[in-house]
């Protein structure tokens, strides 16, 4: 795969005219591996799952997007072909098993085919996000989109919206602050994951090095199912986001559901 091909689809810019001083990234927002790869000789039915993406969080991604008027850097890959949350250093950037299975495509990969994934995905989408933000006057507010399962290696998860930071709390301790303002959702700090388990690098790479208020929103995803699901945790958070950043000095107009 050549990087110029691989630009097309491993980085989709979503509303890059966006007024608002907000940046929102889903970097597990697709499940889609090309021929080419075979599928990682994985059945269909596991492309469909978690391993391979983050189910609705796209459309969760879009909906804040949108509220906030805020440009949206999303995959356009599967995860299993390259995990944009992680540094190309990371083992599990490109990982070898995910949760309980094996990913046949990812064994025995030559240095050669592990540079090209890195070449085609991470560059591509590393280098779309700092454009995006290099077009704004100052740092924006940047929010990042995952979703969870509901169950993980059998032990059930009652956390419904993590929120994620790394050594920035602000707009975390912000959010949880007004939280009861917003949503009576069981939330957690630093879980279902934290930097702790490496999924900070999106925050580490782009908001901690310009002092951008950040946060990684992880939801459960039986709780955004359906497009009705979607559209009511989006226009909430996008509500519950703007509310926070008013205790940091920012303004974030939010638009109406639409």
């Amino acid at each position: 795969m050549s990087p110029t091909g691989a630009m097309e689809t491993a980085v989709a810019v979503h509303n890059r005219d966006g007024h608002g001083p907000a940046l929102v990234v889903c970097e597990h927002a697709s499940n889609r591996i090309p021929a080419r790869y075979d599928g990682l000789g994985l059945p269909a039915g596991l492309l469909d799952s978690h391993i391979a993406w983050d189910p609705g969080a796209l459309p969760v991604a879009q909906g804040i997007s949108a509220a906030l008027d805020a440009p949206l850097v999303a995959g356009g890959l599967s995860r299993l072909l390259f995990d944009c949350n992680r540094p190309p250093e990371a083992p599990d950037a490109i990982p070898a098993r995910s949760e309980i299975h094996d990913i046949p495509g990812n064994c025995t990969l030559t240095p050669r085919e592990r540079e090209a994934r890195i070449a085609g995905i991470h560059n591509p989408f590393r280098d779309a996000l700092q454009t995006v933000l290099a077009g704004f006057a100052a740092p924006p507010v940047i929010v990042t989109v995952h979703s969870f399962t509901p169950v993980y290696r059998g032990v059930p998860r009652d956390v419904e919206i993590g929120l994620i930071h790394d050594s920035d709390d602000r707009l975390t301790a912000a959010m949880m602050g007004c939280a009861g303002d917003h949503t009576d959702r069981r939330l957690r700090v630093n879980d279902p994951y934290g930097p702790q388990d490496g999924v900070t690098h999106s925050l580490r790479a782009h908001a901690l090095p310009i002092n951008a208020p950040n946060v990684m929103l992880e939801i459960r995803n039986d709780l955004i199912r359906d497009l009705r699901s979607q559209v009511a945790m989006a226009s909430m958070l996008a509500r519950w986001i703007a509310d926070a950043c008013t205790d940091l000095g920012v303004t974030l107009p939010v638009a109406a559901p639409t």
